[in-house]
C-alpha cells in the first residue's frame, strides 16, 4: 500500500470516470475497473513481499525515501501543470500537507518495513486490515461520529482477529501472562495508528486537483523520510541499495504500490464506487498469503485463516452499521 489500506475515503474521491480511466498508452482490458482495483490489490500485498526482500539489502528508511523519491518525480511530471495551477493554495496548506505525507506515507511504511525484521507478511497484511477499527476510534474522538450497534460488534470482531494473529493463535495466553506479543506486530499496529490518523486528516483536504494533492503528500513523505535517514544514519543502521535485489525492491515499491496502484484505486472508484471499490481491499492479505508461502516460503497456519475471517467480517459488519 503504499499501503494496503484504502489511501482516500469516500468523501474525497469527486473524480468522474472520463477523468480517471482515460489514461493514455493504456489498453483497453485495462480500462475495466474490476480488474484496475484486483491488480491495485495484488501490487499493495506484493508491498510487504518486498519489504521482506528488502532485509540486509536496503535499511527501512533509505526504502521508504527512495520509494517516495521514486514516486515524487513521476508524480511531478505527470502533474506539472495541476501543480502549477494549484501552487498558490497548496503554499497556503503547505504544514497540513507536509504532516500527511509524513504520517500516511514516512511514518507508515517505516513501520511496515521495520516490522517485516522480526515478524510474518503474512501477519503484517492481516494486521493491516485493522486500520478500519483505528480509523473509526479516531474519528469518534476527534469529529464524535455516532457508533451503531453493528459497528460495536464488527470491530469486536477485527480486535479478536488482530490480537489472534498477534499471539500466533493463542490469545488467551495473554491472560495468563504466558504470551509476549511479537514486537514486529506491535511495531505495525503502531504504524496503522499513523495511517488511520492520515485517513481521518484527509477530511480537511484542499479543493485541489487529485494529483497535486497526491504530489504534495508524496513531497511531504519525502521531507519526513530525509530526516529519516539522518535518523539511521546515527544508529549506523544505514543501508544504500548496492545490489541488484536491493534496488529492484525500491523501484518495485516506488512505481507499483506507490503510483499505480493509486491510480488504479481512484480509477476503479470513479467507475464503480467507494463502497463496492472498498471490498477489493479484503484481497490484499489474501494476495499477501499466496505471495508469502510462493515467495518467501512462510507456513500459512489454521489461525491465519481464522483471523482473516474475524477481520475481514468485522469490517464488513462495521461497514453494515455505518449509515
Amino acid at each position: 500500500m503504499q499501503s494496503s489500506a484504502c489511501p482516500f475515503p469516500r468523501r474525497t474521491l469527486t473524480l468522474t470516470p472520463a477523468q480517471t480511466l482515460s489514461i493514455p498508452f493504456m489498453p483497453a482490458i485495462f480500462k475495466n475497473p474490476y480488474l484496475l482495483l484486483t491488480i491495485t490489490a495484488l501490487f499493495w500485498g506484493g508491498n510487504a513481499i518486498a519489504g521482506k526482500f528488502a532485509i540486509d539489502h536496503v535499511s527501512p528508511m533509505v526504502l521508504t525515501f527512495g520509494r517516495w523519491a521514486i514516486a515524487l518525480t513521476i508524480i511531478g511530471i505527470i502533474g506539472r501543470a495541476h501543480i502549477a495551477n494549484d501552487w498558490q493554495k497548496l503554499k497556503q496548506r503547505w504544514f497540513y500537507l507536509l504532516m500527511m505525507g509524513g504520517f500516511g506515507y514516512t511514518a507508515f511504511n517505516f513501520a511496515l518495513y521495520s516490522a517485516l525484521h522480526y515478524t510474518s507478511a503474512i501477519n503484517i497484511t492481516i494486521e493491516q486490515t485493522a486500520m478500519p477499527f483505528f480509523i473509526f476510534v479516531i474519528s469518534f474522538l476527534v469529529y464524535r461520529t455516532s457508533i451503531q450497534s453493528l459497528q460495536i460488534i464488527g470491530y469486536a470482531l477485527t480486535v479478536i482477529g488482530v490480537i489472534v494473529t498477534a499471539t500466533n493463535g493463542t490469545p488467551l495466553a495473554l491472560l495468563e501472562g504466558t504470551s509476549g506479543l511479537n514486537r514486529g506486530d506491535l511495531i505495525m499496529l503502531g504504524g496503522g495508528i499513523f495511517y488511520a490518523a492520515y485517513s481521518v486528516g484527509l477530511r480537511a483536504k484542499p479543493d485541489i486537483h487529485w494529483q497535486s494533492f497526491l504530489a504534495s503528500l508524496i513531497a511531504g513523505g519525502v521531507v519526513f523520510a530525509s530526516f529519516g535517514l539522518f535518523y539511521e544514519m546515527a544508529r549506523g543502521e544505514l543501508l544504500f541499495p548496492t545490489t541488484f535485489q536491493g534496488a529492484a525492491v525500491v523501484a518495485y515499491a516506488g512505481i507499483f504500490p506507490s503510483l499505480v496502484s493509486q491510480g488504479f484505486f481512484l480509477a476503479g472508484v470513479a467507475a464503480i464506487g467507494a463502497n463496492r471499490a472498498g471490498i477489493f481491499i479484503n484481497l490484499v492479505p489474501v494476495f499477501a498469503a499466496i505471495l508469502s508461502v510462493m515467495m518467501l516460503g512462510e507456513q500459512l497456519y489454521p489461525y491465519h485463516a481464522l483471523a482473516f475471517c474475524l477481520v475481514v467480517g468485522g469490517v464488513l459488519i462495521a461497514q453494515r452499521g455505518t449509515r
